[in-house]
């Protein structure tokens, strides 16, 4: 039997370090810890998370949620019955377990470091991120995935590409933890895209690298996702010209180009 790879640990300024739980088909939840005390963003399941825990040894501090799809809120009730564990979520959600209730520039501490909040709707109406300048990370959810984007399930192309026009504002050394395991897909579409980039073609041979390993794709960087991500390249003539060959018409402003490039995604067979 091959023995299944160690847990990937990103360590963090100041003695923090973050870390994936696998769960569902391609969720990740991740898990800050500091001081033996754990934060988790967006526990779809419960039992993966309370295996991980024990075997690190770790006491459930804080819940994170950033929006309310079941495979991220799911297991929050039995990981929190019987205890005082704190709920951290957006303020106007349809998930109403959050006892902390946050939005646009709020600040929240989680295992002991200080985050600020960032409503990004566009995937759901009631997104939010977290950003902790400190630690140099972003816990972006369903908005921005590696090499791509989430689905606009209720609100609009502008508002996505609002959010994800935030997001690129961002230090290129931020890392980027989002929450599903889509960068091969991702990388396939993009690289319909943008065939010709470099970039592109160098981190598309990383993933084949990790995934063959049975490791995680992520994090990746701000500065990855601004030279390879289609969704955050929509000035750039090369995606322009693909847009405009795809849809056989001129896009447009940036938005429109966004808008043309994930109703594009929304249908590739690729």
């Amino acid at each position: 039997m091959v023995p299944a790879p160690e847990i990937p640990v990103t360590t963090l300024p100041g003695g923090a370090c973050i870390w994936p739980v696998p769960a569902f088909r391609d969720n990740y939840i991740w898990v800050l810890e500091d001081r033996g005390r754990a934060t988790v963003i967006d526990p779809g399941e419960a039992a993966p998370v309370q295996r991980a825990l024990r075997a690190r040894g770790l006491v459930l501090d804080t819940i994170v949620v950033t929006h309310h799809h079941a495979d991220h809120v799911g297991g929050i009730a039995e990981l929190t019955a019987g205890t005082s564990v704190r709920i951290v979520g957006p303020r106007r959600s349809p998930y109403t377990g959050s006892d902390t209730k946050v939005g646009e520039g709020d600040c929240v501490t989680l295992a002991g470091h200080e985050f600020t909040v960032m409503e990004v709707p566009g995937h759901t109406l009631d997104h939010v991120a977290y950003r902790s300048a400190v630690l140099g990370l972003l816990l972006c959810g369903d908005t921005l995935f590696s090499c791509g984007c989430g689905r606009l399930f209720e609100g609009t192309a502008p508002q996505l590409h609002g959010a994800l026009r935030r997001f690129a504002a961002l230090p290129p050394s931020t890392l980027v933890f989002c929450t599903h395991e889509y960068t091969s897909a991702n990388i396939r579409f993009a690289r319909a895209v943008e065939p010709d980039n470099a970039a592109l073609a160098a981190r598309s041979a990383q993933c084949d690298a990790l995934r063959a390993a049975q490791l995680p794709t992520l994090p990746s960087t701000m500065g990855q996702e601004l030279a390879t991500n289609p969704f955050l390249r929509c000035a750039e003539p090369t995606v322009r010209v693909a847009v405009r060959n795809h849809a056989g018409t001129d896009p447009g402003d940036e938005t429109a180009v966004f808008a043309a490039l994930r109703a594009w995604k929304d249908v590739f067979q690729g």
